[in-house]
């Protein structure tokens, strides 16, 4: 078989370049409609060192490269269908749109995703067909004997894809290349209207689903009408007499005609690379069973995950983008009576080409010269002979984040542990009990949770995010880089009996993401808002979901205010979480007793 070649195949000493397979823990963050009794069914098993087998479906905030090989160890050789739409090197691969009434922008890509960028196509094609190699090496691992995988692309990287797919499952595994007809796209004036994608259906071994009754469609009126329930049966020159027509529709055929979603649907989400929800829910019910698992590991909007969900499929949904996952959770919310499912991220992970390429090899150099960089940004001293301290900024005490993963709870927890041996040691020992933490980006269930993590140590502690502008050395240079705070949120609590009301009572967030023009529109703080859930019954373990409200096309005010009913007199521990305009979540608990 004739082999594709690209840079970065082999290494210098002629060794296929393999794929990370580092297994890194997952973090269930949040529980979604799960009810109280599995709850608390899970709490004591976990509370016994067992370990939870009632199967959740997962929606997970993650890179694939880190993803995938986290997924092998319970899921290898169990997946039934992969189904996967990867970037096709598009300005739109990492952005996204923001809606706040009638007025809307574009959201820029994060620093991870600019890094996912850069590492998809950062050498061109050659870097692609790499990426592209270790991703479908992967997912062939984590497929079942007779699973099936379905990879979606359009005419720009197709024919080099399929080359790919060839060498990792062999050209006798692929089954069809399934062409996708749509209308509503531009048409130019240099050459024919693109009307179609590929997607391209490989096995893994020699058997597979086909569900044809399924997917069925419906004969021409007219075919109907003249044959009543018979079809003359020529091929050729010979008549083979009268065909009865199957009662459910024709055999379906590869070419697979469904619109676009309407700019005017409630599917829409804005998201450019969206899929119709019926392309996803005809690939679910051909290639998969009910019960079967499905993955797909560049969610985006949850088309995928909503489809399988629709049809009774269990489904394990992961994207590196924060509001991806979002769109994904409100999507799957619009569902009635959604099976329970968890959101999961991976915590820490290797992020650090950045940072190797401008502090050099050695790590402990590196690190060392990485911090020093941003405290000057930040206008901050450093500080040594710590491990979670680096600066001294008028009086309080600064911590970087790592470039390689979001700051956690157990970080400020380690930050909170090592402020107590500064206290007056020296002429570097802060003035006050507080820190400021920079972070290029915060875990999910982080802000007032973590705060109050370290309140109950007396150290007041603000979070600021690393700008993206930190990576431009020509805002460097202008002095154009600007640190901002996360958002606050303000919570009323009011109590009659066992009930109990909360109010949302202000909300601000970082602009530094919003253009001038926005910003100055907005009349109200809750427009801010998108979305925002509430924990009753929080017992320190991950965000339970047991209300929500949020924005849609159908329904864009917001709810500010939500009563409860305890079934027992006491104090309890109330989680309130926000999801901003950008995807960004806050999360704020709150003491409420009852009687």
């Amino acid at each position: 078989m004739t082999e594709l070649m690209w840079d970065g195949k082999y290494d210098k000493d002629g060794q296929r370049v393999a794929p990370v397979r580092v297994a890194l823990p997952f973090q269930t963050v949040e529980t979604i409609n799960e009810s109280a009794q599995s709850r608390q069914e899970a709490l004591d098993l976990f509370g016994r060192g067992g370990r939870d087998t009632e199967w959740r479906n997962r929606l997970i905030w993650g890179d694939r490269k880190y993803v995938l090989p986290a997924l092998l160890g319970e899921f290898a050789g169990k997946v039934d269908l992969v189904y996967i739409d990867p970037p096709f090197a598009t300005g739109s691969d990492f952005s996204f749109p923001v809606q706040i009434g009638d007025l809307g922008f574009t959201k820029e890509p994060s620093v991870i995703e600019q890094k996912a960028y850069r590492d998809t196509w950062g050498k061109g094609l050659d870097s692609y067909l790499q990426w592209f190699y270790e991703t479908v090496v992967v997912l062939r691992d984590l497929l079942a004997p007779s699973g099936t995988m379905i990879v979606h692309l359009d005419y720009r990287v197709g024919a080099y894809a399929k080359a790919v797919l060839d060498e990792v499952f062999s050209p006798d595994q692929m089954v069809d290349d399934l062409v996708w007809y749509y209308t509503g796209a531009g048409v130019p004036k240099d050459r024919p209207a693109r009307r179609h994608d590929s997607l391209l259906w490989y096995a893994n071994g020699k058997v597979w689903t086909f569900n044809a009754d399924e997917v069925r469609t419906a004969y021409a009126a007219a075919t109907q009408e003249r044959f009543s329930h018979y079809i003359g049966n020529v091929r050729g020159s010979a008549d083979y007499g009268q065909q009865e027509l199957n009662p459910l529709g024709k055999w379906p055929d590869d070419v697979l005609n469904i619109s676009i979603e309407a700019p005017s649907s409630l599917e829409r989400t804005g998201y450019p690379t969206q899929k119709p929800l019926a392309l996803l829910e005809w690939v679910v019910k051909a290639c998969s069973n009910p019960g079967n698992l499905v993955l797909d590991c560049f969610s985006g909007s949850g088309t995928t995950a909503k489809a399988a969900e629709l049809h009774g499929r269990r489904w394990i949904a992961a994207d590196l983008s924060r509001f991806g996952v979002h769109t994904t959770r409100k999507r799957l919310l619009s569902v009635p009576s959604v099976t329970p499912f968890v959101v999961q991220n991976l915590g820490k992970y290797e992020r650090q080409l950045w940072q190797a390429a401008e502090f050099g090899d050695t790590a402990e150099v590196r690190t060392r010269a990485y911090h020093h960089f941003l405290l000057a940004l930040y206008k901050a001293k450093p500080l040594e002979g710590y491990v979670w301290l680096h600066g001294v900024k008028e009086g309080r005490l600064v911590h970087v984040g790592s470039v390689d993963a979001p700051v956690t709870v157990g970080d400020v927890k380690q930050i909170a542990g090592e402020f107590a041996k500064t206290v007056g040691t020296g002429r570097d020992a802060p003035t006050t009990k507080a820190v400021d933490i920079l972070g290029w980006d915060f875990a999910f269930e982080l802000n007032e949770t973590a705060r109050q993590t370290a309140g109950r140590a007396g150290i007041d502690v603000r979070f600021w995010r690393i700008p993206r502008e930190v990576l431009d050395k020509r805002a460097i240079a202008q002095g154009d880089v600007r640190f901002f705070e996360l958002a606050a949120l303000a919570v009323e609590v009011k109590t009659k009996g066992r009930k109990a009301a909360l109010t949302l009572k202000n909300f601000v967030i970082p602009l530094d993401d919003v253009p001038e023009e926005i910003q100055r529109a907005i009349t109200d703080w809750s427009h801010w808002i998108d979305y925002w859930s509430v924990d009753w019954n929080n017992k320190g373990d991950a965000f339970h979901n047991e209300w929500q409200t949020y924005r849609t096309k159908k329904a864009p005010r917001l709810e500010k205010t939500i009563e409860h009913e305890y079934e027992v007199p006491g104090e309890y521990q109330v989680v309130v979480k926000v999801i901003d305009i950008l995807g960004n979540d806050t999360t704020k608990t709150v003491t409420v007793m009852v009687g």
